[in-house]
């Protein structure tokens, strides 16, 4: 395999681990836990996962351990850093044992049911270190939630003698994870489930879980490709750039971009919808920010999306409710003809929601009603919001330039960051988060846990001073419908319109809107000074208030 000069480079670097870690370790446990909502149903579904307390590592006497074998599982879509958590995984057991092994399921837990592995070796694990992607042993969205598939796991890991297995997923392969770790325990199994942080949108975090791995990766690689877009923009002054950024739950992703590059907007998705605002409200905003930067004579600047804009407007929320009820309930129309589709769509829907259907631009319309998932559900990510978004205020303008209200030239350019940001070499920090977040899950094996995910927190200060350790995932469990019925699914956290960084952006965004203040990040960098290579984002940093 030929590797470039910065892979042969970045094989070399040491991740940093907490200072607790180093040694011989020995379990502070803390004081038993609950559910954030809904205790009593999450009690009775997880009877042995269920009010674990939390787990804290600290330096102890020198232990001999018996050798382990241990499974891993990469789930769900990738995130920078993901191979150097398996690195520490496998570093750490080996430091508690030289003969344990390391079985990886090949691409996701499609592969534990399916008994597809591979013995990730020495070799092997050296060829992956500090890279990005999930290529090691790939990745997959099979969710493992049926008894079958927990009895035909469980053959294989007897096969190979493992005692425990390791998911490295966002909240629903974690919730999965916390089946799998009740299943295996109530039936004493004997083997323990352990599962790892990971989302590049940033909403799988709470008090115990200080990021997601591949967060502060993502978002430096899109914040560079923001500041060199506003560089362009600066350089031409012709152009409006929509850009969307990847993030359908939560717009963590857009927010943290903002604070790095200062464009002239970013839409909140969680204020839009406190706000109840409607499309045209959104419009407006950005038509207006337009029209007063145009008043001053720049007619150009930059507007960033988070792709799961459209279902946080209440307005627009019902519609595609109704939508999907219609056409779920109606199979007659896939029969009209194309033509007539969007009339007959406009006289079945509610006064209200059909008002709304034929003010939509025909193309996004169509997305509405053509495009869905599995599930009869829109598929948001194939909306072109930041097309919708620059074709309204386009209507918008041109309204107002008749009323003389508009006196500017506008034209737009279109972006949508996604893949480029998930399988980035992995920053510094999430280098070092991800090794941490790996060693720690094999000493949480060592100590016997199971229904735990790893925990490395105070990750602002430098690494030797982290706190690692382990919280129970019921801990972070509430029940919610999910396809007509209610399960138990680790709660999604939402950037928070009081907390610190949400509040930092808001402090400035009226001054960017209508100055031209734009900061240009520039790509990652890995050597140099610490100021330049390990800093975490400005969301932790806010957050953490240092």
């Amino acid at each position: 395999m030929t590797k470039s000069a910065l892979q042969i480079a970045r094989a070399a670097y040491q991740p940093k681990l907490p200072k607790a870690l180093k040694g011989s370790v020995k379990v502070e446990e803390g004081a038993p836990t609950q559910s954030v909502a809904d205790q009593e149903a999450i009690k009775a579904l997880f009877p042995n996962t269920y009010g674990m307390p939390l787990v804290k590592f600290v330096e102890g006497e020198a232990t001999e351990y018996p050798a382990i074998n241990v499974g891993v599982i990469l789930s769900g879509g990738q995130a920078p850093g993901g191979h150097n958590v398996i690195s520490g995984l496998f570093d750490g057991i080996k430091t508690l044992n030289k003969d344990s092994r390391l079985y990886g399921f090949i691409l996701g837990p499609g592969g534990l049911v399916d008994h597809n592995y591979k013995e990730l070796t020495a070799d092997i694990i050296d060829e992956y270190r500090n890279t990005g992607g999930f290529d090691i042993i790939g990745s997959g969205r099979t969710k493992l939630e049926k008894e079958e598939q927990f009895e035909k796991g469980l053959e294989i890991i007897k096969e190979l003698g493992i005692n425990a297995l390791v998911i490295i997923g966002g909240d629903d392969s974690n919730t999965n994870a916390c089946v799998l770790a009740e299943y295996y325990a109530a039936k004493k199994c004997g083997v323990q489930v352990i599962g790892c942080p990971k989302t590049i949108d940033g909403d799988l975090k709470n008090e115990m879980i200080e990021t997601s791995f591949g967060f502060d990766t993502a978002c430096k690689v899109y914040s560079e490709v923001i500041g060199n877009i506003q560089r362009d923009c600066n350089s031409s002054r012709k152009y409006w750039h929509f850009i969307k950024l990847m993030g359908r739950s939560a717009s963590h992703i857009a927010l943290e971009c903002a604070l790095q590059t200062q464009p002239n907007i970013c839409i909140v998705s969680e204020e839009v919808e406190a706000n109840n605002m409607s499309l045209d409200d959104v419009v407006t905003y950005i038509a207006q920010a337009v029209a007063n930067r145009a008043a001053n004579g720049n007619n150009f600047g930059t507007v960033l999306i988070p792709e799961g804009l459209i279902e946080f407007i209440p307005a627009m929320k019902k519609l595609i409710a109704e939508l999907n009820d219609l056409l779920a309930a109606n199979n007659e129309f896939a029969m009209i003809k194309k033509s007539a589709q969007r009339e007959w769509v406009i006289s079945k829907l509610s006064e209200e929601n059909a008002a709304i259907y034929a003010s939509l631009p025909e193309g996004v319309a169509r997305q509405l009603t053509l495009d869905r998932d599995p599930h009869g559900n829109v598929q948001v990510s194939l909306i072109d919001t930041e097309k919708l978004l620059s074709d309204m205020v386009a209507v918008k303008l041109a309204q107002w330039k008749e009323e003389g209200k508009f006196v500017g030239k506008f034209a737009a350019q279109h972006h949508f960051f996604g893949y480029e940001g998930r399988c980035a070499a992995p920053s510094n920090y999430d280098a070092d988060y991800c090794y941490a977040l790996g060693y720690t899950a094999s000493m949480l094996i060592a100590n016997g846990k199971t229904g735990y995910m790893s925990s490395v927190r105070n990750t602002t200060a430098p690494a030797a001073e982290w706190i690692a350790g382990g919280v129970p995932i019921t801990m972070m469990m509430n029940m919610e419908r999910r396809h007509g019925e209610m399960k138990p699914v680790i709660q999604k956290a939402l950037v928070k319109l009081d907390g610190a960084p949400f509040k930092a952006f808001a402090a400035k965004r009226d001054e960017w809107a209508l100055e031209t203040a734009y900061v240009y990040p520039g790509p990652i960098q890995y050597f140099g000074p610490t100021e330049v290579c390990d800093q975490p984002t400005k969301t932790l940093t806010l957050e953490q208030a240092k």
